[in-house]
């Protein structure tokens, strides 16, 4: 009795001992898939923060480009004088306020998409991006439109309106306008990516 016992005792520890070596090894593989996601969401917000420079780049170019149209034709008189600005329009003057301050955020956005590097998994951060970012995205894009239909009427006119076409005239200032409102749409479509960016990061969370 005295041995069988003994060794039932036997067989009992040397199980026990495996599974403790066994339960060392789904601690390393749950580190492992930890540590994946974090290395993942890193790279996001490093991608998050090019593309934020690149918007201010197209954004900056857009108000630049813009707030510096003006184009006087060579004829002229004494009592009259042909010339064109952009602050002859309230929407190029609405494109140009629209774009600046898009620039503004973008540039003050980019210490939190530092932090967003430093802390891949912060919650806090991209959710305060994702909400600013759609409302700068919103009037980007409404400036870029609103800007883009002035452009249109400046090239073709209206007939039903005799709104005749004055890029034949002004073609400079057309040419400035039309690359102020692609410039403007670059960084309308860059936020738009940011935003679904931030969107699916938040998500994986």
């Amino acid at each position: 009795m005295d041995s069988g016992r003994r060794d039932d005792s036997t067989v009992i520890t040397m199980p026990e001992s495996k599974s403790n070596g066994k339960g060392k090894a789904p601690a390393v593989a749950m580190a492992t898939t930890k540590a994946a996601p974090g290395g993942w969401k890193k790279g996001v917000s490093i991608f998050d923060f090019i593309l934020r420079l690149s918007a201010i780049g197209a954004a900056l170019g857009a108000t630049a480009t813009m707030g510096t149209t003006d184009e006087t034709l060579p004829f002229f008189t004494q009592f009259f004088q042909f010339q064109a600005e952009y602050d002859d329009f309230e929407v190029f003057l609405f494109f140009v306020v629209a774009n600046g301050i898009t620039s503004a955020y973008l540039v003050l956005s980019l210490p939190f998409a530092i932090v967003c590097i430093v802390r891949p998994h912060a919650v806090g951060p991209r959710l305060l991006l994702l909400i600013f970012d759609t409302v700068i995205m919103a009037l980007t894009i409404g400036a870029a439109a609103a800007a883009a239909s002035i452009v249109y009427l400046a090239h073709n006119g209206n007939p039903n309106a005799n709104w005749l076409p004055i890029c034949q005239q002004f073609g400079d200032f057309c040419q400035s306008t039309s690359a102020a409102v692609v410039s403007s749409f670059i960084a309308a479509f860059l936020l738009m990516f940011l935003v679904v960016l931030s969107g699916f990061a938040l998500r994986r969370n």
